[in-house]
């Protein structure tokens, strides 16, 4: 399914929806059940494939939230992203199970939870719900979403993959 948007992007079929236009996504799907995660994606590789592929097969659509340049360096550093944010988001929309990519500027998702009004928020197996920012639970609480974790890839990040580059 191709969404109309009024911002023109690049969207590979429709699936990068601008921020501002993120409620049209909850329009589109009514009834089907929405699953919401997010993260900065910097360099992908097989444990975010697998979280995502896990995030998918709890629901009928998936919908990445992707951490702008801006919050990535606030949560990362200064030397990351490693990948633009542009780049980031064309990788992940050219995956089959991801249906939807959404860049958010802030550094929690709060706002873009009530914008979508997810079913279910998953998040990897690094988190716990008592680690979640308190206003992230808040939001998904208010619309009603259950939050899942799941399992981490042991020994898959990009902060892993950055070292072993560095110290070839």
């Amino acid at each position: 399914m191709v969404l109309q948007l009024k911002t023109p992007v690049f969207n590979m079929l429709g699936k990068i929806v601008p921020e501002a236009e993120a409620a049209i996504i909850r329009k589109t799907y009514g009834e089907q059940r929405l699953v919401f995660t997010n993260g900065c994606f910097d360099i992908l590789h097989v444990g975010h494939t697998r979280y995502l592929t896990a995030a998918k097969q709890l629901g009928d659509i998936l919908v990445v939230g992707l951490n702008s340049d801006n919050s990535v360096r606030q949560l990362k550093g200064p030397d990351r992203p490693i990948n633009s944010e542009a780049d980031r988001a064309e990788i992940l929309a050219a995956l089959a199970i991801v249906d939807h990519v959404v860049i958010f500027e802030e550094m929690r998702v709060s706002r873009l939870v009530t914008w979508l009004r997810p079913d279910l928020y998953v998040k990897g197996g690094d988190y716990s719900i008592d680690s979640l920012p308190g206003d992230e639970v808040d939001a998904l609480r208010s619309v009603g979403a259950e939050i899942k974790i799941v399992p981490l890839v042991p020994g898959r990040s990009t902060t892993r993959l950055i070292e072993a580059i560095q110290n070839t």
